[in-house]
C-alpha cells in the first residue's frame, strides 16, 4: 500500500467514524503524519472467527471500535436473515470495559434496523447471564461484548447462536463473509430506538437456576474470600451465595467494583503472576477455608487453598485440579451423562469418568466445542473454565462453578477434610496427573508462527530424555477431532507424558500444555511422586522451549 493509498483509506474511515473519540485520535495520526502507526491500523481488518472479535481499542479496521462493531453486527444480522431468522430475538450483554456499553447499544441499533428484535441486558453483567438469557428467552442469537481477562485496552465481541453456545465453523466464516460485504456504514440502518432494555427478571431467573447445581440440604458452611478482579462478578456471586445459604464471602475491597483500568493487576487474569496477591493478603487477615476468584466477565473460576509449604501460605489450584475435584463431586452426587474436556486438559477426567461408568469425550480447545457434546453433563477446560449446569448455561460459568466448589469444600469440612485431601485421594486412585504450561506472550506474532513452523519442520525426537513416540500435526485432524492449528506429542515410558502446542485463540501467546502421570501405590508415595512429576515437567519445558527456538 502506497502512502497515498494509506492516507486515502484513513480519510475514508475518518469520514464515517461515528465515535468522536476515535475520530479525534485518527485525525491526530493523519495530521501528524504517523505513517507507521497508520500502516499498523490499516494493514487489514480484525478477523472475525470462532472467538468472534478481540483486539485493542482504537481507530482503524485493525482495532476494536464502533465502526468495526457496527460492521460485525450488520454481518451477523445478515447471516441470521439468510438462515430464516427474520424477526428473531437477539440478546446483547456487555461487561464494564471501555466502550462495552457503546458497542452493545450499536449492536442493538443494527439488529433493530435489520428487522430483528433486540434486547439489551440492563447493565454490565457476567457473560454466563447472557449465555443463560439466550436459551431462557428463546433468542436466535446472543452477543456478549467482553474481552474477558485481556489487558485493559482490549475489548471483544463474542457471538452465540440460539442453542446458547458460541459459534463454530462454518458459521464463523459465513458471518465473516457477510461482514466483508458491508461496504459503508451509511448502508447500515441504525435507528435511535426500538429495542428493549430488559429488567432484572432474566438475572433473577438465572440466580434461581444457580440453586439447581447444589444438593438440597447439603452443608453450606465454608468461609470464603472472593475477588471479582475489577470485573462484574461481585453482585451476582454475593447474591448467589446468599440465596444458597453460604456465609457471605469476604470481599477483596480494592478489586470488588468494576474498573476498566484494572489498576491493581498487570493482567486481570487469576492465572497471571501477582493477580491473586491482594486476595491472598485478605485471606491471611481473615483465615477463610478457601479463596475464590472470577475473571472480569465472571465466566472463569479460580480456587486457592491453604498451603503452609508455599510462601504466603496460599496456593492456587490448577484448572486441571479444580476440574478433577468438580468431576469427583458430581460423581459422588450421582451425576449421569457425558463428562467432556478439551484436548489441552488433563487426562485425569477420563479416568474419573471411566471409573464412575459415565460417558467421556475429548474436544478441540474452547467451550464452543465442549458445549456441543451430545448428552453433556459436565465440561471443563484447564484455563479455569467449568460448565456444571449445561441445561442452564451452555458455556463456562464462573458463578455456578464457585457455588459447586463451595458446596464440595463444605461437605469435606464436615468430614474434617479439605480439597487437598480429595486431590490426594484422586492421585492414589488414578495416578498423580502432574500438569504444567509453557506460555510465551509476544509483541511480534511472527515469533509464534516461526515456533510452530520450526516444530513442524523439525519435530523433537526426545524431550526430558524420553523418546517422542508419536508426533501429530493437528491441522490434518484426527479420527475424532476436526483440524486445528496445533501439535501433539506422546512420549515413551510409564509416565504417559503428553505435550500439546498451539497458538492462543484470544491472546498473543504460544501455549504449550504438558502432562505427566506418576503411578502412586498409596498416600506415603505422594511427595515423591510430586517431586518426580515436577522434575520431568521442568525437563520437558526446557527441551521443548529449545526445540521451538524460544
Amino acid at each position: 500500500m502506497t502512502q497515498d493509498d494509506l492516507l486515502a483509506r484513513a480519510q475514508a474511515w475518518l469520514a464515517e467514524d461515528p465515535d468522536p473519540e476515535t475520530r479525534e485520535e485518527l485525525a491526530r495520526l493523519i495530521e501528524g503524519g504517523s505513517t507507521d502507526e497508520l500502516a499498523a491500523r490499516f494493514a487489514g481488518t480484525l478477523q472475525f472467527g470462532t472467538a468472534g472479535l478481540r483486539g485493542e481499542i482504537g481507530a482503524g479496521p485493525m482495532r476494536m471500535n464502533r465502526s468495526v462493531v457496527i460492521r460485525a453486527a450488520a454481518g451477523l444480522a445478515a447471516y441470521l436473515k439468510t438462515k430464516g431468522q427474520e424477526g428473531g430475538l437477539v440478546v446483547i450483554g456487555y461487561d464494564a470495559r471501555y466502550k462495552s456499553a457503546d458497542f452493545a447499544r450499536d449492536t442493538a441499533a443494527v439488529m433493530t434496523g435489520a428487522g430483528l428484535r433486540a434486547a439489551l441486558l440492563p447493565r454490565p453483567l457476567p457473560t454466563p447471564v447472557l449465555a443463560y438469557a439466550i436459551r431462557h428467552l428463546g433468542a436466535v442469537a446472543g452477543v456478549e461484548v467482553t474481552a474477558s481477562h485481556n489487558p485493559p485496552r482490549d475489548n471483544g465481541y463474542k457471538v452465540y447462536l440460539g442453542d446458547g453456545s458460541q459459534i463454530v465453523p462454518p458459521a464463523d466464516a459465513e458471518i465473516a463473509a457477510e461482514i466483508d460485504a458491508v461496504r459503508s456504514l451509511d448502508d447500515v440502518p441504525r435507528p435511535a430506538d426500538g429495542w428493549e432494555t430488559l429488567g432484572d427478571e432474566v438475572l433473577e431467573a438465572y440466580l434461581a437456576r444457580t440453586d439447581a447445581v447444589l444438593t438440597p440440604g447439603s452443608p453450606r458452611t465454608v468461609r470464603t474470600v472472593y475477588t471479582a478482579m475489577h470485573g462484574v462478578g461481585k453482585d451476582v456471586v454475593t447474591a448467589a451465595f446468599a440465596r444458597a445459604g453460604f456465609p457471605p464471602p469476604a470481599l477483596v475491597a480494592a478489586q470488588a467494583e468494576p474498573d476498566p483500568a484494572f489498576p491493581t493487576v498487570a493482567f486481570p487474569n487469576p492465572e497471571e503472576p501477582g493477580a491473586m496477591d491482594l486476595a491472598f493478603e485478605a485471606a491471611r487477615a481473615v483465615d477463610p477455608d478457601i479463596v475464590i476468584a472470577n475473571d472480569p466477565d465472571a465466566d472463569r473460576c479460580a480456587v486457592a487453598v491453604p498451603d503452609a509449604s508455599v510462601e504466603g501460605g496460599w496456593r492456587m489450584l490448577r484448572g486441571d485440579e479444580v476440574g478433577a475435584l468438580l468431576a469427583a463431586h458430581l460423581v459422588h452426587k450421582g451425576a449421569r451423562g457425558v463428562f467432556a474436556e478439551s484436548i489441552v486438559s488433563s487426562s485425569l477426567l477420563g479416568r474419573i469418568a471411566e471409573a464412575a461408568g459415565v460417558g467421556y469425550e475429548e474436544t478441540l480447545t474452547g467451550f464452543k466445542w465442549i458445549a456441543r457434546v451430545d448428552g453433556l453433563r459436565y465440561g471443563y477446560e484447564e484455563a479455569l473454565g467449568y460448565c456444571v449446569d449445561p441445561e442452564g448455561v451452555r458455556d463456562k460459568d464462573g458463578i455456578t462453578a464457585a457455588l459447586l466448589v463451595a458446596e464440595l469444600a463444605s461437605v469435606l469440612k464436615e468430614q474434617d477434610r479439605t480439597l487437598t485431601d480429595l486431590l490426594d485421594d484422586l492421585a492414589v486412585a488414578h495416578g498423580l496427573h502432574a500438569t504444567d504450561q509453557l506460555s510465551v506472550r509476544v509483541e511480534d506474532l511472527s515469533i509464534i508462527a516461526n515456533a510452530m513452523s520450526t516444530l513442524r519442520e523439525r519435530p523433537p525426537v526426545r524431550l526430558a530424555g524420553l523418546t517422542v513416540t508419536t508426533a501429530e500435526d493437528l491441522t490434518k485432524g484426527t479420527a475424532s477431532l476436526p483440524p486445528t492449528d496445533g501439535l501433539r506429542y506422546y512420549l515413551e515410558g510409564t509416565h504417559k507424558a503428553r505435550v500439546i502446542v498451539r497458538p492462543s485463540g484470544t491472546e498473543p501467546k504460544l501455549k504449550c500444555y504438558l502432562e505427566v502421570v506418576v503411578p502412586v501405590a498409596d498416600a506415603s508415595e505422594l511427595a515423591t511422586a510430586r517431586a518426580k512429576g515436577a522434575e520431568i515437567l521442568a525437563a520437558i519445558k526446557r527441551d521443548l522451549s529449545e526445540a521451538a527456538g524460544l
